[in-house]
């Protein structure tokens, strides 16, 4: 119960690995704000709730100001306050960057950082207010770590997640507010499966573990910098790819 009577928003949290997010830090004792664009944040809620967590459910599209205000004001009426936010959302549809459209470039910006830059924005005038809070950006060794062939857009949008992750630390830590990244490699979530059985058994095979990561696993790193055994870290990011990057 690292996390008890902490509230925290968690976006993209309907599947996943915002959901896995979302269940593990309830599990440690938080009142977490399951946020989505889809409905599947009531499933969440309701599997929260049925282990004896607290949890509410919450409509957002992130690349909507409005909206991630609207969340956090959610969240201060029904909690009375904000300690953490899990910057999660994100979308990585793949395409060759000869093929690749102004539009569909601004979808995943709009979405993977200018989404990250509102919900921010959104949670900081409380958290300053109440001088401590914490913020998670999920980021990725794709563009923050390495290169990914058809992942331009995606790649782009993660280097600026580590990039705004760094500068806000620098500006937020006088008001107690620490800003981590963590970096994930090859994450076994719905959206990799459609990627297909095969490439992923190849992409295992590259990874020294020999294995995928789970939203377990990075749930577990999120739940590690959301508490206090993390107090002194901030304006960092951490990778957790099963040693794919080292090689």
């Amino acid at each position: 119960m690292r996390l008890k009577d902490k509230v925290v928003i968690v976006t993209g949290a309907g599947q996943g690995i915002g959901k896995g997010i979302a269940l593990s830090l309830a599990k440690e004792g938080a009142k977490v704000v399951v946020s989505d664009i889809t409905e599947k944040t009531n499933e969440v809620v309701k599997e929260i709730q049925d282990s004896g967590g607290e949890a509410i459910a919450a409509k957002l599209d992130v690349t909507n100001p409005k909206d991630a205000e609207g969340v956090a004001k959610l969240a201060i009426e029904k909690f009375g306050r904000i300690d953490i936010l899990v910057n999660n959302a994100g979308i990585y549809p793949m395409k060759s960057f000869p093929e690749l459209t102004e539009q569909e470039w601004d979808k995943v910006l709009s979405i993977n950082l200018k989404g990250t830059f509102n919900c921010t924005k959104a949670v900081v005038p409380k958290m300053i207010e109440q001088k401590s809070g914490n913020i998670i950006n999920i980021a990725s060794i794709a563009g923050a770590v390495i290169g990914y062939q058809t992942l331009v857009h995606y790649s782009a949008s993660k280097a600026g997640v580590l990039g705004f992750t760094r500068s806000a630390a620098l500006d937020l830590a006088q008001y107690k507010i620490r800003v981590n990244a963590i970096a994930p490699g090859a994450v076994n979530t719905p959206g990799t499966k459609s990627v297909g059985e095969e490439a992923m058994k190849q992409v295992e095979q590259t990874i020294p573990l020999k294995r995928l990561g789970q939203p377990e696993d990075i749930a577990n790193l999120v739940v590690f910098l959301a508490s206090e055994d993390s107090s002194y870290i901030t304006g960092q990011m951490i990778v957790i790819d099963g040693g794919l990057t080292i090689q």
